[in-house]
């Protein structure tokens, strides 16, 4: 029966290799042959419909080509050309002709610099220039007085000329990723830029006259090797965003408390160890505050005004001793305090007001003990506290219902109160590098567990009420020397998809088996066991 042409469907042809496949119709002398239209022959279709259809917009991207015809001149309605993703090592000077043109996107090609004649194209506003091979900034780009976006991204350029101050109409100027030792004070006649990336580059110190840019609201200064901030950065009151992640930076200015706007303060990274005093608590819609890897000894000073509006504060990898009492009395929007790489050695007594704290990094300090009041975090959902030198863990730790991940590795715990077994929402718990003997009987009540790491310790046995664990997809038990025997019921953990055994004596289980991997070991207690019906 023939096919309904309303139904017939493409269908892939497969030939041996080197043997062009047949098509249908294909052995038809009569059928005329398709037409083989080159990538040249395309290009150059584009550019005639295009001047047929007087559009206004041309896209070539990625389209492997090397050159544009003289011809291109000739397209003079055009308000938009596309090229990026091309070869373009250089660009005819015919598209000086293009005086409407409005945006020219080159990104993504190997031009290395730009004929004059873009002098004369006085209406355009947006000119991308990402990925290429610029060594410097050409210079008719400095002649472009109408231009409000210019993107240099990821290039060679090593200096910015003073003549930039001719531009200033940029509302975004982008310098990421080059290879720039310092700015003109030029720059600071960019009165309308709203966004300055500089990120990524070799700048050590910036111009004062930056500070005459009171448009900006985002300044990425990060990853550069800056010494200094001046104190006209204060004069930038509508900054919103202020990046300024791994420089060299002893300090920051006083006058950064006039940009109240920011709901942001990131300095990781540098070499800080003190803020100017009230700086933070004058920063009023700060959400979030990042002084990680820095040099600080102590909080900064503020009192708990400084966190009243902080939902996230982040001091890891500093050398604070103390957390001050009382310093998050204030702090009634803060959910994650990371105190990761300290030198901790106790927790404040009123840790127990902490009430709202979701996510609590305690991790790599000298802590010995974790107070009982840790019960009232209730909304904690993660909990580290690996790397210290805790010899137990409270009981009321079970009042913590919606703890999700808790992380004791590394520790000197001899054993787990039962109470852990009241954690019904956890679903990783990791007690690796301690000196417990045997797990709680209560952890077959963690019914949610996925992931279990109890390696490196001193187990005798592993509790029979493991396999009630349907949840648990990860089991790391290695090193345990003493660990001489697996229960049966660790066959009923059906989820179970990797468990580590290395250096166990498992000497109550036949070696071939232990020799033969964790999932030998599986079946033999499968089948060895009471459960084998099951």
């Amino acid at each position: 029966m023939a096919a309904d042409p309303k139904t017939v469907t493409k269908c892939v042809l497969v030939a041996p290799p080197g043997v062009r496949p047949k098509r249908p119709g294909s052995s038809n002398p009569g059928r005329p042959k398709p037409q083989v239209v080159s990538a040249k022959t395309s290009r150059w279709q584009q550019l005639n419909k295009c001047k047929e259809n007087n559009a206004i917009r041309l896209d070539l991207c990625k389209s492997s080509i090397t050159t544009l015809p003289s011809s291109i001149k000739e397209l003079s309605q055009l308000t938009e050309i596309f090229l990026y993703g091309n070869k373009f090592v250089t660009l005819p000077p015919e598209l000086g002709h293009l005086a409407n043109l409005d945006t020219l996107a080159l990104s993504e090609n190997s031009l290395q610099s730009l004929p004059d004649t873009l002098a004369n194209l006085r209406r355009l506003r947006v000119l991308d220039l990402r990925h290429n091979k610029l060594c410097e900034v050409p210079n008719v780009v400095y002649s472009l007085a109408s231009l409000t976006h210019l993107f240099l991204r990821f290039n060679r350029i090593k200096v910015v000329e003073d003549d930039i101050r001719n531009l200033k109409n940029l509302t975004m100027l982008s310098l990421r990723e080059n290879k720039i030792k310092e700015l003109p004070s030029g720059i600071g006649q960019l009165f309308n830029l709203s966004t300055f990336d500089v990120s990524h580059n070799h700048l050590e110190h910036l111009p004062e006259e930056l500070g005459q840019c009171v448009q900006m609201n985002s300044l990425d200064l990060q990853h550069n090797e800056l010494l200094d901030i001046p104190e006209s950065i204060g004069n930038l009151t509508l900054l919103t965003r202020l990046g300024l992640r791994y420089n060299r930076l002893n300090s920051v200015p006083r006058s950064l408390s006039n940009c109240v706007n920011m709901d942001e303060f990131n300095v990781e990274g540098n070499n800080i160890s003190q803020l100017p005093e009230g700086l933070l608590s004058s920063l009023t819609k700060l959400q979030s505050i990042t002084l990680s890897r820095n040099a600080f000894a102590s909080y900064p000073v503020g009192g708990p005004a400084q966190f009243c509006s902080a939902y996230s504060i982040n001091l890891e990898h500093n050398q604070i001793n103390k957390v001050p009492f009382g310093i998050f009395s204030q702090a009634s929007c803060l959910t994650k305090l990371n105190m990761k790489d300290n030198q901790l050695s106790s927790l404040p007594l009123d840790i127990g007001t902490w009430a709202n704290m979701v996510e609590l990094n305690l991790g790599t300090n000298q802590l010995m003990k974790i107070s009982e009041d840790i019960k009232d975090l209730v909304n904690l959902e993660v909990l580290t506290l690996s790397n210290n030198s805790l010899k137990r863990l409270p009981a009321t730790i079970g009042n913590l219902k919606k703890l999700r991940h808790l992380d004791l590795e590394e520790n000197k715990l001899e054993s787990l109160p039962q109470e852990i077994g009241f954690l019904k929402e956890l679903t990783k718990l990791v007690v690796q590098s301690n000196q417990i003997t045997s797990l709680p009987r209560a952890i077959g009540h963690l019914s949610n567990l996925q992931y279990l790491g109890a390696g490196e310790n001193n187990l005798t046995n592993i509790p029979k009420e493991i396999g009630t664990l349907e949840n648990l997809e990860s089991l790391y038990i290695n090193d345990n020397p003493n660990l001489h025997n697996l229960p049966f019921e660790l066959a009923l953990c059906s989820n179970l998809q990797i468990m580590s055994i290395e250096n166990c004596p498992l000497t109550q289980i036949p070696s071939e088996i232990v020799n033969g991997g964790p999932s030998l070991v599986i079946q033999f207690l499968k089948l060895k066991g009471p459960y084998c019906q099951m």
